[in-house]
């Protein structure tokens, strides 16, 4: 160890989980401005304090990658953005941000928001808000999916000048809408927005800028264009197709093969209710995605609806755990070390390795072996700072 200079802390409890494995015998994760600086398991400059958790386990903060910070989930999302002036949703960011820190997400990435509002809140740099990542406007047809945030246009040229424009404002990732969604009257979400040569214009752009693309796409035929066109996410991948789900073993098997990340979007509140048989089809197809070697990710799209509040990720890992068919430890690496690497930040974020961001949950007892423990986090460290 270094000798003992002003900026150093350190955490310690019965063991860590680093975003990829286990350590125990007690180690002390060593912080420094912000960063982790060692994982320690044995003694340390007695010069540096320490906080002794006991038994409780040390993680990573967890990683958002679908959220949509401007939206109000128990609103109408074409009024809200249509009517609310940029003051009030820039409020709203702000609010959803700190409730999402406070439930033990550091790192949220927004897909979709109304005149870049997120790229504002992200600028302020605010180490009591979770670190942003932000897409701005989606780019969808006209009167597409979600086409009230503005982000329309139309095949051809204007597909090259939707991603400059992102560029040019600042965007950490395009988003597109290849298929319909759910919340938007006009598209199903079955239905293709944009061929595979839509999307690969979409692609080869963001490629020239270095930005990456994550394509939503729920119907097989979306799912598969995006994985064609190169995309390096694709947000739902669910199957729905007329009359319910229309699963692609074909496609399921390019979604491995090429090892695009998916993002699942299902965390909620809990309900109390079983799954509705459709809802439990999804989760069928995301088990066999699973057993198929997919890149699953644990994500929200918080703010669609009044389940998914900004505080439901930690709920949604249990419930991802148990649908798709996972381990403890692979849930958590779906919403740490996985979901970092899905935006592109696994090298600062999602893990607790030297050099990383010191953004770490303490929560009670072991997480590893039982992921109920992330709902009621002890303690919530965003850059080296105690935020609760």
């Amino acid at each position: 160890m270094q000798p003992h200079r002003e900026g150093y802390h350190g955490l310690r409890a019965d063991r860590v989980f680093d975003g990829e494995r286990v350590l125990t015998g007690r180690p002390i994760i060593v912080l420094r401005d912000g960063r982790v600086e060692a994982i320690e398991d044995g003694p340390i400059d007695p010069a540096i304090p320490v906080t002794d958790h006991g038994a409780a386990t040390l993680l990573p903060g967890l990683v958002d990658a679908h959220a949509h910070l401007a939206f109000d989930p128990c609103g109408d999302p074409a009024q809200q953005f249509l009517h609310d002036c940029d003051d009030t949703v820039l409020t709203r960011i702000r609010h959803h941000a700190r409730v999402a820190l406070l439930s033990g997400v550091t790192t949220v990435r927004d897909l979709g928001d109304r005149g870049y509002l997120t790229l504002r809140v992200r600028d302020e740099r605010r180490t009591d808000l979770p670190a942003l990542l932000c897409a701005g406007p989606p780019v969808t047809r006209e009167r597409g999916h979600c086409w009230f945030l503005g982000g329309e246009a139309e095949p051809g040229a204007a597909l090259a000048a939707a991603v400059d424009e992102r560029v040019a404002r600042g965007v950490d990732v395009i988003k597109v809408m290849a298929t319909g969604g759910v919340i938007t009257p006009g598209w199903a979400p079955h239905e293709s927005q944009y061929t595979v040569a839509d999307l690969r214009t979409i692609v080869d752009r963001a490629r020239l800028h270095g930005v990456p693309v994550t394509a939503h796409a729920h119907g097989a035929d979306g799912v598969s264009a995006a994985i064609a066109a190169g995309v390096d996410g694709i947000e739902h991948a669910s199957f729905l197709g007329v009359g319910g789900v229309q699963a692609s073993d074909e496609v399921i098997a390019a979604l491995a093969a090429t090892r695009v990340f998916v993002g699942v979007a299902s965390a909620r509140l809990p309900s109390g209710k079983p799954l509705s048989p459709l809802f439990q089809a999804v989760a069928d197809v995301f088990a066999r995605q699973h057993r198929a070697g997919v890149r699953l990710v644990c994500s929200s799209d918080a703010g669609v609806d009044p389940q998914k509040p900004f505080d439901c990720l930690p709920h949604g890992i249990v419930d991802f755990r148990d649908v798709v068919g996972m381990d403890n430890q692979t849930a958590l690496t779906a919403a740490t070390s996985l979901a970092a690497d899905s935006c592109g930040m696994g090298h600062r974020k999602g893990r607790l390795l030297p050099g990383h961001d010191a953004d770490i949950l303490v929560v009670a007892g072991d997480a590893t072996a039982d992921v109920s423990a992330l709902r009621h986090p002890l303690a919530i460290h965003r850059a080296g700072m105690l935020v609760s």
